[in-house]
């Protein structure tokens, strides 16, 4: 009870902002609501840390909580979108281009991230963010690596950004190469982030484009749970090493257990119950909805928190590193529909 006394302006705030910039993403279908979040929150961030000497003050506990609790669990959420059959079906054909991408992506945000000199959380983040699914995979990654809120501010930014972007250009393209509507959908899915986005430049292609492309990105959305599986072995292992004291391996198990994040048993319980029938399909736009809500929810809590002089210091390079993924992933998406007898 102490706790939720103290939590609740917090998660008021974060509330009453995510109300808005869903508000603002249903106005605005392009934008979204993730980013608005962002945008709002960081706002405010910044108005109360000038009338307090720059602390959150009361609003800190329950920001804190928006930002990591709220957040996990609308990833357990995203799971309803998705059963095995569905997987089974599209991704059995688009698996190969999703993964060509997602390897592409991920070892170019290692090595050009590096020669850019951005941190090893930010570059992370914009990675997953580019080659998974934006605000989703950015959500689910944040927790594992610890990002701050800055990293997740700026990661957020760039996909966005990028998404712009790929709505305006990404249909001209597909018409100068010829492209047909399914492998327009393909293109679309793999190679735009948020779903929002994927969908209004799948709808400007056509019908066919769109439907192909919403199932692409909702089976994309699985590559969430290997990528965070190995980063948080990835992060038990620094940790591991980082001890003074030996490890005995008299809870080996135990600790393997806990390399898997318990959000990601809970999406994948909730893709099981989705596939046998407990979650009806008719049920899957609730918590779709419902997931998207808690995502802004908790993104707006993240914006109150960004340290704007941090973001500062972290400069132009994040913002190339993010537009050089963007464009190496659209490229390598269409490449590989052709390697692969899509196009």
């Amino acid at each position: 009870m102490q706790f939720a006394r103290t939590a609740a302006p917090g998660v008021a705030v974060a509330v009453a902002i995510g109300l808005v910039a869903t508000l603002v993403g249903t106005a605005v279908p392009v934008v979204g609501g993730p980013v608005p979040a962002v945008l709002i929150g960081a706002v405010l961030g910044w108005l109360v840390r000038r009338r307090t000497g720059g602390s959150l003050a009361v609003l800190a506990p329950g920001v804190k909580f928006s930002s990591s609790r709220v957040l996990q669990f609308a990833v357990v959420l995203l799971g309803a979108q998705l059963s095995i059959g569905e997987v089974l079906r599209i991704g059995g054909e688009t698996l190969p281009v999703m993964l060509t991408t997602l390897v592409v992506c991920l070892g170019a945000a290692w090595g050009i991230g590096r020669l850019l000199r951005v941190s090893s959380a930010l570059r992370t983040l914009i990675g997953v963010g580019t080659g998974i699914c934006g605000a989703s995979a950015i959500a689910a990654v944040t927790p594992v690596i610890g990002a701050v809120s800055a990293d997740v501010a700026y990661a957020m930014s760039t996909i966005f950004l990028c998404n712009i972007a790929a709505v305006f250009a990404f249909p001209l393209l597909g018409h100068a190469l010829g492209l047909s509507q399914h492998a327009f959908g393909v293109f679309a899915g793999t190679a735009v982030n948020d779903t929002s986005s994927v969908v209004a430049t799948a709808t400007v292609y056509g019908r066919q484009a769109t439907d192909t492309a919403v199932v692409v990105k909702l089976v994309r959305t699985l590559m969430i749970i290997p990528i965070v599986i190995g980063l948080a072995g990835l992060e038990a292992r620094r940790a591991s090493r980082e001890q003074l004291a030996p490890d005995t391996g008299s809870r080996s198990g135990f600790r393997v257990f806990r390399l898997v994040p318990w959000f990601l048993i809970g999406f994948l319980v909730v893709v099981l119950l989705r596939t046998v029938g407990v979650l009806p399909a008719g049920a899957a736009p609730g918590f779709s909805t419902a997931a998207s809500f808690l995502i802004t929810v908790a993104l707006a809590a993240i914006g109150c928190s960004t340290d704007f002089a941090a973001l500062r210091r972290a400069g132009f390079r994040p913002m190339l590193l993010g537009i050089a993924l963007w464009v190496l992933v659209a490229g390598t998406s269409l490449g590989a529909q052709a390697v692969f007898g899509l196009l």
